[in-house]
């Protein structure tokens, strides 16, 4: 499946545009980029999705409780939309909830859906990693925040349990919450190291969450971060998430272009 792979690996190549076809409808020339742009809906309104891809995004993640069958249905229709637009985009699943109402039924139905990956938090039940991973790909939430204060204490007990994380099978990805209060252009060497204490003790491609209000200050840092994907949450206006996209893309892209050879902090971990 692999999904997640093509996802970061594709926002990093150009890509032409085309007309009306067999693929779907017509797309604009894309420009290489630093890190695939993901967004998020905390819920959804029709044409959002395929707004969202119009303004640069690459692939989409959409919220579910993991128990209400019903709303999980209720998005197929976004879903459908998104790939009438783009055949091969990527969709991933963020459950509220721990998972632990999730079995192989309902990891086919996720799949059956449409969607290619989901999230689970550390506490999620162990076997949802056994589930086979050519039928949902599965991404781990990392609490980076919370590790990482035990770490400028001195304390690096949680260092080494996140580095057993690696010897886990049934990871495609992890995401990292990484609760600042501050925006990224304004974190210091000293947390940069601290985080990437943590960063480099899990060798799997990585997700961050940012803002919608990134400058070029945020992105720079973002290169010292080393993550592969990007996650803004989609704003209550379509409009503005429309122009966060657009500036995001914007910025990566030009990071792409000053830093775009293979020695890049964004190039993939294993």
């Amino acid at each position: 499946m692999a999904k997640l792979h093509d996802l970061f690996t594709q926002a990093r190549r150009a890509r032409s545009g085309s007309g009306m076809g067999f693929l779907g409808k017509s797309r604009a020339e894309s420009k290489a980029h630093a890190a695939a742009i993901v967004v998020e809906f905390p819920t959804v309104s029709a044409g959002s999705a395929e707004a969202a891809l119009k303004a640069g995004a690459d692939g989409l993640l959409f919220q579910w409780d993991g128990k209400d069958s019903a709303a999980l249905s209720a998005l197929k229709q976004e879903l459908d939309a998104a790939r009438s637009y783009q055949e091969d985009i990527v969709l991933g699943l963020h459950l509220a909830g721990n998972g632990e109402s999730l079995n192989g039924e309902a990891i086919t139905s996720i799949k059956e859906q449409g969607f290619n990956y989901i999230t689970l938090p550390l506490n999620a039940p162990a076997h949802l990693l056994a589930q086979e991973s050519k039928d949902v790909e599965k991404v781990v939430i990392l609490p980076v925040q919370n590790i990482m204060s035990p770490l400028r204490s001195g304390d690096v007990s949680p260092y080494f349990t996140i580095r057993n994380l690696s010897g886990l099978d049934g990871i495609a990805a992890i995401l990292l919450d990484f609760d600042i209060e501050k925006p990224f252009g304004s974190l210091s060497i000293e947390d940069i190291l601290h985080y990437n204490t943590v960063r480099g003790s899990v060798q799997h491609p990585a997700f961050i969450r940012v803002g919608g209000r990134l400058n070029e200050n945020d992105t720079r840092t973002l290169k010292a971060l080393n993550v592969q994907g990007v996650v803004l949450e989609a704003d209550k206006s379509l409009e503005t998430t429309q122009e966060q996209v657009k500036a995001l893309r914007a910025l990566l892209e030009k990071l792409h272009e000053e830093k775009g050879d293979s020695s890049s902090p964004f190039s993939l971990q294993r």
